[in-house]
Parts: C-alpha cells; structure tokens; sequence
C-alpha cells in the first residue's frame, strides 16, 4: 500500500469539522447511564467462552506537575503516598475483573497509561506487574506488545530498565514541543537532553519500538518553530511519532484556563503547520499510518499496513487482530464484545465502589446490529483507505447500495472532489482524501446528526 499523501489546503479548509478519531465506534459520547456491572460480567464471560485474545489498559492517573493543555484524567499531586488507596482498588478490581475470564485467554496486548505511570516507585511497579501476571494470562516471552508512557522529566536510566525487566517492550515518550515559550505557555518544561537520555536508554535496552507525542495547535507555536522541534524529534529517530491536534475546551478541562486564547495559533497557521508536518516527515522517510500516525517503514506498524493487518483501538493504530479491550483504574473504557462501558472519572467514587466490592462503571452502550456493521466499515476504511463492497455484502447479508442509500450523495460529492474513489466495487481513499480520513468515516457514522461538536476537536 502506498502511504503517498496529497495535501489540499483548499479541500481541507471545506472538509475540516469536528469530529470523532474513531478509536471506537460508537465513540464514547453515545455512552449512556444505566449499564450495570452485570453487563460487564456477561459480556467477560461470553468472551471467555469463545476464548477471545485480550488488550489490558492500566490507568495511572497520578501526575507531579499540571500541562495546562492536558485533557486526560489526572490527579495532581507531589505526595506519592496518594496513590496507595488508589493502589489498593486496582487490585480489587484486577482480581474482580479476572475472576471472570476463561484462564486459556492470552493477553496479548498491554498498555500502562496516565497520568504518568512512572509516578509510581519501583516497588509499586513491581508489585503491579506482578498483580497482573497472577491474575491474568500475560507473555512470560517478550512476543506480545507490552507498551508504556513515559514522561521523560519523571523517568531515568533505571527506571527503563525496570519496565524492561518487567516485560514492557514499546515506550511512547510525551514531548508536545521542544521550543522554551511553547513550553513556558503550557507549564511543560523538558529539555531535549531529558528525552534524549530516555531514548538513549531505550535503545540500549532492546525496546522493540519507541513513540514520541507532538501536538501542534499549541499557544505560541508558529510554522517555523514547530519545524524546529520537529528536526530536532527526526534527529532522535524514533520509531513512531504521533501528531495531536489540540482541542482547546476550557469549560470541559480547567487546566486549559491557563492558556490564552490570543496565543492560539488561528486556523489558517494551525493548518501550515501540519501541512510542514506532513512534509517534513514523508521527506525524512516516515510512512503515514493515518489520524496523525507516522512510523518508520521497517516499523510493526508499517508492516501491518502492508499486510493488511492494522487494526484501531483507544490506544490508536496497533498491528494485529482484535482483542477484548479490559480497562481498568479510574476512567478507564473497556471494549468487550459488543459491550463498551467506561470506569468513573471521579477517583473517590471509583476507589469507594472498589472498597465496596463493586465494578465501578460509569457509562457504556451495547451495540446493535447496525452499530457492529458501521463499526466495521469505518475500522477498514481507516485502516486500509479501502472497502470492498462485497466483503460487507457477504459478511452482513446486505447489499451495500441500498443499506447506505443514504450516504451516497456526500460519497459522491466526496468522489467529484478527488477525496475518493466511488466505484461499484467499493471505496478507494485517494491521497487528497487520506488527511480527511476520520471525515469521509463520518458519513458512516449513524450518530453524527446527534453530535456535540463542543466535545470535539477537528479531524484535521
């Protein structure tokens, strides 16, 4: 497959909107009140039974310091003795969680996420890893993909080392901008020689993959600026690198408060920005995987783009076939099935509802039969930039035409305009098309009339 990308700032300007990264479909803001934990079991054990591979997602959600930009769930503080309690209900909720899988289950996936998961002390890493290795059917070889985020001002030589003895194998490093205003505007101090010494230990340590986080859109960043940073990020040569746009929601996420509007680069300089971006990292031999996702062409990633293996989740692109998703800690999504929930966002309600021996969901849907074939459409058209019609056909016993009769128009305005091309086999996404990837997947998406737009960020 070829990961050529045409970028038309005209065609952008039109198509750009709001809207899902589709990690999941349906996104976690058709989530809804009222799943019981009893779905949750049902669902765990239905998996069970068909012996379904799985994909772990640890949250920590503990951070020393406040990004001013961050959207995630955190608790912000520089006493470590607070994630004890928060210790404490994880490990109920491991045991609780696999008391209900089938023991032949593999996981085959595992992602540690924050927050900053090298908030925790070694020991405590130590006795997680070691929690989760009694309670569930991890790799004791280093086959799997075991990937963890690393905050480079929190993490240090030894530190690598420990999560590489602990069977972590991919580290994704969070660098957002290199330049000192950028850094100053959103309270994110990092030098380039903190990540260096990170990536340097990396290498030395046999991780199998590294990433590095940008993200552009950030106050006071310029086209030339973030060029920079960009340079000095390819020097390093990680193996992947992540594009993030940033969505400022200052009424969603108070941090963000802190950022003045003013210094936000507007729309058109945002645009110039990736646009280098893209640019910049095709010319420096970076395959584009999609939604802001590059890796190097001998990457897992890039191989299983080739081969027709790459697959979407909450922790973005991943190389492989689907796994029931576990999510566990604070906030935390679970994808069972055909059940998605989410863990509480609220730190005392979810470590209460773990001390009273309760799973602590929050929000989550059930998916219908509609959802399920949508789910598969989109994953493949962001996954290969393809669909034929007749693998639908066959697999849902539909005829595609006249299911998505309704799409057709905006296909075919889509397919006027050289973002793809509509055939009566299927769907091809052309070079113009593949920056507008996640909106071309909106057509698809049955939920989109009843779409809050302030809960999202550009597609572009």
């Amino acid at each position: 497959m070829s990961d050529q990308v045409k970028w038309d700032a005209g065609l952008i300007r039109r198509y750009d909107k709001p809207g899902p990264r589709y990690t999941s479909y349906p996104s976690p803001a058709q989530f809804v009140d009222g799943v019981l934990p009893t779905d949750l079991v049902t669902a765990l054990q239905q998996g069970g039974d068909a012996c379904r591979p799985l994909s772990l997602y640890v949250h920590i959600p503990f951070c020393a310091n406040v990004c001013y930009y961050c959207a995630c769930t955190k608790i912000i503080t520089k006493d470590r003795s607070r994630a004890q309690p928060y210790l404490q209900a994880l490990n109920r909720e491991i045991e609780m969680i696999s008391a209900h899988l089938n023991p032949a289950q593999r996981v085959e996936r595992l992602h540690l996420g924050g927050g900053t998961p090298t908030f925790l002390g070694h020991e405590d890493l130590r006795q997680l890893m070691t929690r989760l290795r009694d309670c569930f059917n991890l790799h004791e070889d280093d086959i799997a993909d075991y990937s963890v985020e690393i905050d480079p001002r929190e993490a240090d030589w030894p530190t690598m080392g420990l999560l590489r003895e602990l069977g972590f194998n991919h580290a994704s490093f969070g660098v957002q901008d290199l330049d000192p205003d950028v850094q100053r505007a959103i309270n994110r101090l990092q030098s380039l020689e903190q990540t260096q010494t990170v990536m340097d230990a990396a290498r030395a340590l046999a991780y199998r993959s590294v990433n590095i986080d940008l993200i552009y859109g950030l106050p006071r960043q310029t086209p030339d600026s973030f060029a920079r940073t960009l340079a000095a990020v390819i020097e390093m040569n990680p193996d992947r690198l992540t594009l993030y746009n940033y969505a400022h929601l200052p009424d969603l996420f108070l941090p963000q408060r802190k950022i003045s509007l003013a210094e936000l680069p507007g729309p058109d300089m945002r645009l110039e920005i990736i646009s280098n971006s893209f640019a910049l990292l095709q010319s420096a031999g970076y395959r584009h995987i999609g939604m802001g996702q590059f890796a190097l062409p001998d990457d897992s990633l890039s191989n299983a783009q080739e081969t027709g293996r790459l697959n979407r989740g909450f922790q973005g692109y991943i190389a492989g076939g689907d796994c029931d998703l576990i999510g566990l800690g604070v906030s935390a999504i679970s994808q069972v099935g055909d059940f998605h929930c989410r863990n509480s966002c609220d730190i005392k309600r979810y470590q209460q509802s773990l001390g009273e021996r309760r799973l602590a969901l929050y929000r989550g849907v059930k998916c219908t039969a509609d959802d399920r074939l949508r789910r598969v459409v989109i994953n493949r058209l962001m996954c290969r930039y393809e669909l034929r019609f007749a693998d639908i056909e066959q697999r849902f016993s539909i005829d595609f035409a006249t299911y998505f009769v309704d799409c057709l128009n905006m296909l075919r305005q889509m397919h006027r305009d050289g973002l793809i091309r509509l055939s009566e086999a299927g769907i091809s996404i052309l070079p113009a098309g593949r920056p507008l990837v996640a909106r071309i997947c909106m057509v698809f998406d049955a939920y989109q009339h009843q779409a809050d737009e302030a809960r999202y960020t550009q597609v572009v």
